[in-house]
């Protein structure tokens, strides 16, 4: 038993130290935005190899169609596909990804391992502005680049570590990762980051939208919609970001990056005619949805002079006065 602690201790040593030497290595590279897609950003002790990491993102993002309402017009899935792949060809990220739409008041967009992303429609109701969405689905890309997902389940194996057999720990993780892989069942499992995540998600994707010629600033006001709407309505919001609040720290520091690593350029992508289209489109299907679900008040419309009623409207008889 002593031999074997001793095992597991200088194997955990050498990985230490090899990573602790390419973790300065790419915060330098980090910082260069030049660098983007030839650079390795998901520098951790990770059990699951990348071919694990797509299989296990497919099973949760099946999981995620089932029990969401995916927004199954062409025009906006193709839209925000389209945009989210713009902003993965100027990533770090070695995987490919999907984006999908599903029905959701929280102004959210979450991704699951291995590149499948889900964008729910209040975020597109609350971003005025392409580069504002574009801020929001770039965070969740610097997720799915830096491996977060599963770098934060490989954490969870660590603490129990002792319990793996020596011939795993120095031969088999690849097994092993697949055996804990197939026990994660919920996606809830992979929604929740701490605040070191976030932090890098917020820089990573400020440089992928950057890259991808969106203004970084839009970051900023995007942050503030979200903080300006949680004080609103907490109860829609603070779940979600119960890790990481959308606090002034948090933007006073998102303003500090983009003025340090950024250089500027004569000109960003702030919004498009076809954003504003495809918002404008989706909140004419949500409203109908609404209407048509009979659960929230809808105005009717007046009735002209000489136009026939509407069927179902209350009409009133006229009584004839006897002389």
């Amino acid at each position: 038993m002593e031999s074997r602690t001793r095992s597991l201790v200088l194997t955990l040593l050498i990985l230490g130290l090899v990573g602790a030497a390419s973790a300065q290595k790419a915060k330098s590279q980090k910082d260069d935005v030049s660098q983007i897609g030839s650079r390795n950003v998901g520098n951790c002790v990770n059990f699951f190899s990348i071919e694990r990491e797509m299989a296990l993102g497919k099973q949760l993002a099946a999981e995620v169609r089932k029990q969401a309402k995916i927004v199954d017009d062409p025009l906006i899935s193709e839209y925000v596909n389209r945009l989210g792949q713009t902003l993965v060809r100027n990533s770090d990220a070695k995987v490919p990804f999907s984006f999908q739409v599903i029905e959701g008041e929280a102004p959210n967009a979450f991704a699951l391992p291995g590149g499948f992303i889900f964008v729910y429609t209040g975020l597109l109701r609350i971003a005025d502005e392409e580069s504002e969405l574009a801020a929001a689905i770039a965070h969740e890309i610097a997720h799915v680049a830096a491996r977060h997902m599963t770098c934060q389940a490989t954490k969870s194996q660590i603490a129990n570590i002792a319990t793996i057999p020596l011939s795993v720990l120095l031969g088999g993780w690849g097994g092993y990762a697949a055996r804990q892989g197939a026990n994660a069942a919920i996606p809830a499992a992979f929604l929740k980051f701490g605040r070191k995540d976030e932090s890098e998600a917020d820089y990573l994707g400020l440089q992928y939208m950057y890259a991808a010629g969106y203004d970084p600033t839009a970051a900023i006001s995007i942050f503030e919609k979200i903080e300006s709407l949680n004080k609103k309505r907490p109860g829609l919001i603070d779940r979600v970001l119960s890790t990481h609040p959308m606090d002034a720290d948090r933007i006073q520091k998102t303003e500090k990056e983009i003025a340090r690593i950024l250089p500027e350029k004569p000109e960003y992508v702030v919004n498009t005619s076809e954003y504003t289209e495809i918002r404008d489109r989706m909140m004419r299907q949500e409203s109908k949805r609404k209407a048509d679900d009979g659960t929230h008040p809808v105005l009717r419309r007046s009735t002209a002079p000489g136009e026939k009623p509407e069927e179902d409207r209350p009409t009133i008889k006229r009584r004839d006065l006897v002389w």
